[in-house]
Order: C-alpha cells, then structure tokens, then sequence
C-alpha cells in the first residue's frame, strides 16, 4: 500500500514536457474505478509516477480477475467494492480531488440476455456514481468512453460526398461483400477519419450503454458545473490484457491462439481498418485529462488514437512474426453487428489535452507478443476494463 505522505519531495519524477499543459497544480488525489483493471492499473501506475495520490475501487469478480487481485495491486490503497454502492461512495469520495470512471462491463455482446448485465454495471452503475460525486461535491471526471458509440466510421462516396452507411446486408456479408455501400447509389464507399462529432449510432448492447454514459456524464456536467472529459478510446492493447475470454479484445484473441500454437483466425477478408492504441498511451492521455480543464462546460469527449490505422490482417501477421507462430488463416465471415472500419482523427486530444500517443505499432505488437497478459478468469460474463 502506497503512503500519500511519501509522494512529495525527492520521490516525485519531474513531469516530462508533455505534461506542462495542465491546469491544475499539485498532486490530484484520485479514485479510479475498475482500478485493478486493464487501462485502470495502468492509470495508477503512471499517475504515482507523476507525483499523484491514486485510490482504487475494484468489485475484484472472480469473472474479471480470477481468484483475487492482479499482481501489483498491492502497491496501492484498493478498497473491494462495486461502484453501485452509494453507502461506500459516500466514505471515498469526500477523500478525492478528481474520479477516473474505468469500471465497466465490456466487450461485443454476445447475446441479447448480456443487456441486463451491460446496463446495470455501465449506466446505473455511471448513474449511482455521479449522484454520489454530486453529494460529495467532487466536480472533476474522466470517463473510459470508446470509438464503439460511432458505429461505422467516416465514409465519402465518390458522388454523393460524406454519408453514413446503414447495417451491411446480411446477403451481401455471405457473399464476401464486406464494403459498406452508398445508400443513395450502391457504390463501395471510402473510409475516412472519424472525428468526435460523427453522430452516435451504436451498433451493439456494449456501444449503446456506453452512449447512455456520455448522456448521463454530460447531463450532471451541465447541472452541476463539473468539469467532464470521455476519452473514446480505440482499439487498446498491451501487457494486462485479459485473455481467453471472449469479452476481451481482437489483440488478446490472436495472442491467445498463438499461445496455443494456433493460427490466428481473421474474420471478413482481413481489410479491416482499426486503430491500435497502446495502453501507456491511453494511460497518459487519463492522466492530461484529469489534470486539464474542459474547454467549455457540459462534457468533452476526444479519440483517444494512436493516429496510426492498420488493418486487422495487419494485426494478426505482425502478432504472429513476432511470436514465432503460424501465419494468419483468414476465415471469412463476420460477427452481428461488426463495422468494417473505424479510423479516428487524433487532431482534437492533440489540440485540447495536448496528447500525442508515443508507442508506434511496430514496436508496441513486438513487445505485446511477449508481454504478461492477465490470468484467464473463472467465467466470461463480466469484465473490468
């Protein structure tokens, strides 16, 4: 457990330059929720490097971490507790300056019987939070958004300029027609980068309760003058990436199967075009956000990027060279509800939070086809981002 007393003095690394953006002076003592988790722990790690105070709360379930915390949670004040519990809420909050929202139930959905589960931990847990921040009267929040709320990306038709492309046709899926098409000529259209104010169009039980996170946030931003970011993140990967589970992401899934000595299998024809952001970067941006005010009031959403698209094909190959393992085998076919490409415009995080993601994917696949990923979990039906 880490003493607030020691992080003053000489045991305070000197923040590198990105980081004289920031509005706020002195340690910021934060409650990060999910605090154990993937994108959480990493928070923890990088806010205690740069001279703050972080508190986590984690429900800890053995479907997200096993048979108790991960290795190196032990170096922080974690206090186990579900973010749905108002009484203990009550007894953090007021020892807080700021709260990182990483708690989450995520992944695709595999079902419709997920919705339950999705809303209760996302949106009434988002919910019960920010009444309790209200009471408490802590005003500053950083929400774990994610690119999942745009649906499809940004797409230009060669005459018809920008549009938004409907659901892909399951026949034309079946036929390996993958492209999304003109909805006024039929045309494949062009994929472009998305930017933050593309309208919502949610495409999945996890992207929907995750737009209902937006509403709510903007929502008590605006009522209570509190200062509100959502940092959308992309496709994040990196060491403590939950495996074997089918909640978690496509760079955990190919490792996986590498370890198994498998070829990865790649869905559609493998053009998929993504974003891969490593978690450090994603860790840093958490950081400049609860540290920098919002431009105006209500909330603030950026990509979170690495402003670097590569396919998913792109993925599995460079996974696969790196581990030593057999090639990709692209397999067809495509999940409900998948889009085909979402490329995000990094300009905004750049302009407002001065983020800039420093990890490159050559470099970032290499060191993940050997990184620690986390444990396999007893059951896949929750996870913590």
């Amino acid at each position: 457990m880490i003493s607030y007393a020691n992080l003053t003095g000489a045991g305070r690394r000197r923040a590198p330059s990105r980081w004289r953006c920031c509005t706020t002076v002195g340690p910021v003592r934060v409650l990060i929720t999910g605090g154990a988790g993937f994108v959480g722990s990493h928070v923890a790690d990088l806010l205690v490097a740069e001279g703050h105070e972080p508190l986590l709360l984690d429900a800890l379930l053995p479907q997200a971490h096993g048979d108790g915390p991960p290795p190196g949670t032990d170096r922080y004040e974690l206090v186990r507790g579900d973010v749905r519990d108002a009484d203990l809420l009550a007894r953090l909050l007021p020892r807080v300056d700021a709260v990182c929202h990483q708690a989450a139930m995520v992944g695709h959905g595999l079902d419709p019987a997920d919705a339950p589960g999705y809303a209760a931990h996302n949106d009434l847990g988002t919910a019960v939070l920010l009444a309790a921040m209200h009471a408490a009267g802590v005003l500053r929040l950083v929400l774990a958004g994610s690119m999942v709320v745009y649906g499809e990306g940004r797409y230009g038709c060669s005459e018809h300029g920008a549009v938004r492309p409907g659901p892909r046709a399951p026949a034309d899926l079946d036929a390996g027609r993958f492209e999304p098409r003109c909805p006024r000529c039929g045309r494949d259209l062009v994929p472009g980068l998305v930017t933050e104010d593309a309208p919502f169009d949610p495409r999945s039980t996890y992207a929907a309760t995750k737009a209902a996170q937006e509403y709510l946030v903007g929502a008590w931003a605006r009522q209570t003058g509190g200062a509100a970011w959502s940092l959308r993140y992309h496709n994040v990967y990196g060491p403590r990436m939950p495996r074997d589970t089918p909640y978690a992401g496509v760079a955990s899934i190919f490792r996986s199967a590498l370890e198994r000595g498998e070829a990865p299998r790649v869905l559609e024809d493998g053009c998929q075009r993504r974003d891969f952001v490593h978690v450090t970067d994603v860790a840093a941006a958490n950081v400049l956000a609860l540290v920098t005010d919002p431009p105006a009031g209500g909330l603030t959403a950026v990509n979170i990027c690495s402003g670097e698209p590569h396919t998913i094909g792109d993925l599995a190959g460079a996974l696969a060279a790196a581990a030593g393992g057999p090639e990709p085998v692209v397999v067809g076919g495509a999940r409900p509800g998948d889009v085909r490409h979402v490329v995000a415009d990094p300009a905004r995080a750049r302009s407002l939070l001065g983020f800039r993601a420093e990890v490159g994917f050559a470099a970032g696949v290499r060191a993940f086809a050997t990184d620690p990923l986390r444990a396999p979990a007893r059951t896949v039906d929750v996870t913590e981002r």
